[in-house]
């Protein structure tokens, strides 16, 4: 437990420290080099890094639907309805959030114009391995769906069971009409969707505009490398391992706590949890918990690396308490206090809230409604949680009248003037002349 108050300012920076990225120079240097072996040798590259780190042979990329659907109805039908039931809140979440082209009159003859039209083109990434995440592909593919994406590209790691792809992401990448899926993991799948593959002259995996979905640290380089080439692709936002941060007072469920802390601490070694309270009583309760709750977990030995990185504080008040959630701007919050909804109207950085006891973060991540890809890292003082809008994008429009231009001439000319740019001014001043010439 630590004591905030009895920190000096550079023990209190540290206990807000992530953990870091381990050894960043090589991981840095070896995605660059999975990055250039993809855009050099495609499909034969990914055919290689599945028999390499899947130990799984894929002589096609391509999941065909008819291996879409015999691997779906592996699922039982309670499996089924917990996706559906998933999908329809989700669906319900985002098709609200539907943005609507907006038209002004700036000024008299001069009309402008926002609109929004769908990314055509969008690749998703999905974890595999240990846990499979048929979750995010219903965050990714329902979005994208509702905005009416052309073009939406799976890639996942090969299954090492009997069926080339993991039932459940089956089932939901049908779930929303994804047809483009392929067997692909790690930095590599990422290289494949920024550059696009072809093999004997037809494209197999599409170049992609966006790419979304979270993955491991070699995913997460992969993404912030091909965001800054010029010839690569956009990404939905900077992320790094999955933390948690609650805030506690002595009303709070100690057992709740526990579990939220340790539904995180799944997620990987390098994922943070984080309790501030002002009752020294419920840190000691959630210690006690946490011990007896993880010994029963069947990941426990991810788990009991994440707490290494756990962070019990007790702070004077709630006061300090959103004080320094701001300051950590953490992926998930957790209120549990008497007056939780008071304290969620005083956090300015946080990608995901979660209000009273009875909302674990589990919550948001399967079936509440409200997307599950967020920012971490710290992002989210400047980052928002994915949403419809990621799958737009926005342009404008202006149609300027003859009169319009007369009215607005003068006041273009003078700044073009001020920023000593000719051009600009004498491409409203030509216009200004012709208009005069042809009022006499």
């Amino acid at each position: 437990m630590y004591i905030w108050e009895d920190l000096t300012p550079a023990e209190q920076q540290l206990a807000l420290a992530r953990p870091a990225i381990a050894e960043q120079t090589s991981l840095s240097r070896d995605v660059a080099m999975i990055l250039q072996r993809v855009r050099q040798g495609g499909n034969a590259v990914l055919r290689y890094f599945n028999e390499k780190y899947d130990g799984v042979s894929t002589p096609s990329l391509r999941v065909e639907s008819s291996q879409l659907q015999a691997a779906a109805e592996l699922l039982t039908e309670q499996q089924k309805q917990a996706i559906d039931t998933a999908y329809s809140t989700i669906y319900a979440f985002h098709a609200a959030q539907k943005p609507e082209n907006i038209q002004v009159e700036t000024t008299q003859g001069v009309q402008c114009e926002l609109r929004y039209r769908p990314l055509e083109t969008v690749g998703f990434y999905i974890p595999g391995g240990s846990a499979p995440l048929p979750s995010t592909v219903l965050m990714l593919g329902v979005p994208a769906q509702i905005a009416g994406c052309l073009q939406k590209v799976l890639c996942t790691p090969p299954s090492q069971g009997e069926q080339v792809i993991e039932p459940a992401i089956a089932y939901a990448a049908l779930k929303c009409e994804i047809n483009e899926v392929f067997l692909t993991g790690g930095a590599q799948a990422i290289a494949a969707m920024a550059y696009g593959t072809e093999e004997n002259g037809t494209v197999t995996i599409p170049k992609c505009q966006k790419i979304y979905g979270p993955g491991n640290r070699y995913v997460t380089e992969a993404k912030r490398q091909i965001t800054n080439d010029p010839k690569g692709a956009q990404i939905d936002m900077p992320a790094g391992p999955s933390e948690v941060l609650v805030i506690g007072d002595e009303s709070a469920n100690a057992a709740f706590i526990a579990a939220d802390l340790l539904s995180q601490a799944e997620h990987g070694p390098d994922s943070q949890v984080i309790l501030l309270s002002d009752s020294q009583a419920l840190i000691q309760e959630v210690k006690v918990e946490l011990s007896r709750q993880n010994q029963q977990l069947s990941r426990n030995e991810i788990t009991s690396q994440a707490l290494q990185h756990a962070r019990l504080i007790l702070v004077k008040d709630m006061t300090e308490a959103v004080s320094l959630c701001n300051q950590y701007a953490p992926e998930h919050l957790i209120i549990q206090t008497q007056n939780a909804s008071e304290i969620a109207d005083q956090i300015t950085n946080a990608a995901s809230i979660f209000v009273g006891p009875w909302t674990p973060e589990s919550a948001g991540d399967y079936a509440s409604g409200t997307n599950h890809v967020l920012p971490t890292y710290g992002y989210s003082n400047a980052y928002s949680s994915l949403s419809l809008i990621d799958f737009y994008k926005r342009y404008t429009l202006q149609t300027l009248s003859e009169s319009g231009l007369n009215a607005l001439g003068a006041t273009i000319e003078t700044l073009a003037d001020l920023e000593g740019l000719d051009a600009h001014k004498n491409a409203v001043s030509i216009r200004l002349a012709a208009s005069s010439m042809a009022r006499r």
